[in-house]
């Protein structure tokens, strides 16, 4: 008796379908037509004789069992992908294509400084960057869709090794005509002007940590879509916010008359850590660069002061 065996293409455009929940859209994602992703999947149904996605105008509707041939498939995907993982650990480290995920409250003030010298150090690594925030980045690690994520901690990212880099501190930012003290306690703070960001970005939860203060949780303003918002809200009076030093380091204060000063908490900092997945192959080469990333930012700091 033959036993059919789907094609790692058939398998990628079915979990393709299911990140998107529309052909066209995982057609793109698959970097084929919509003709050829639907006839592939046609395909995979008839041989395997169920269905697997109901289809009509205006939804894409997984069935049960195609709920669960997807997660089995996301295996097979990612297993298929260690395979050229371990080829890839054995030869030179930080060569070729690596799929790192990265928070919006790091990415644009740290990679600016730390891309420069990893492109001259290691020319042949093919760095491919996607911001995202911490859940969705740690999903898309798990799922197969990064090689390794760059998030602060505190943070619950599942089964992953975990490499800090280093600690970066928090500050309380002020609007002009406001004299702060050089360090600000917790208690100083006025829970009714503090405006923070959105839900979804665990910088909200570590300040709301480091302050220790259950009523800010429900009496701050979640309203910032980014860190650069939240200092022109600041800017213009609206309020106070809290920053990261790496945000501050890197000029988000430049042209504003926002001034910054250390939270006084036990606290008082995040923790930036590279991630990955335990049974990833390609630790080593993590660690590495996790290293690398550790001695580039200890450069930039020494430099700049």
């Amino acid at each position: 008796m033959s036993v059919f065996l789907p094609t790692l293409k058939q398998l990628q455009y079915l979990a393709a379908l299911h990140d998107h929940g529309h052909f066209g859209k995982a057609a793109e994602a698959c970097f084929v037509t919509q003709s050829t992703l639907s006839a592939g999947l046609r395909e995979l149904e008839t041989l395997i004789g169920v269905t697997l996605v109901e289809r009509n105008r205006r939804v894409v509707r997984f069935t049960a069992l195609g709920e669960r041939i997807v997660e089995k498939a996301r295996r097979v995907l990612r297993e298929a992908e260690e395979l050229g993982d371990m080829v890839k650990a054995g030869g030179k480290p930080l060569v070729g294509e690596l799929r790192m995920g990265v928070i919006p409250t790091i990415a644009p003030f740290l990679l600016p400084r730390l891309l420069p010298p990893m492109r001259r150090d290691w020319p042949e690594l093919r760095l491919f960057l996607r911001e995202e925030t911490s859940a969705a980045a740690c999903d898309s690690l798990h799922r197969g869709r990064l090689d390794c994520v760059l998030l602060a901690l505190p943070y619950a990212c599942g089964d992953v090794e975990t490499e800090i880099l280093f600690e970066d501190r928090l500050l309380v930012a002020y609007p002009q005509g406001e004299t702060p003290p050089a360090r600000i306690p917790p208690d100083a703070i006025d829970h009714s002007r503090l405006l923070l960001l959105e839900d979804g970005h665990c910088l909200k939860d570590h300040i709301l940590s480091a302050c220790n203060r259950p009523e800010l949780r429900a009496e701050a303003k979640m309203l910032g879509t980014s860190l650069h918002t939240l200092v022109q809200m600041v800017d213009n009076g609206l309020g106070v916010t809290m920053l990261p030093q790496m945000a501050v380091d890197a000029g988000i204060l430049d042209h504003t008359h926002v001034t910054a000063r250390p939270l006084e908490a036990d606290h008082a900092s995040r923790t930036i850590a590279l991630v990955w997945r335990k049974a990833s192959p390609r630790g080593k080469e993590f660690q590495l660069l996790a290293d690398v990333l550790r001695q580039d930012y200890e450069k930039t700091q020494t430099k700049a002061g």
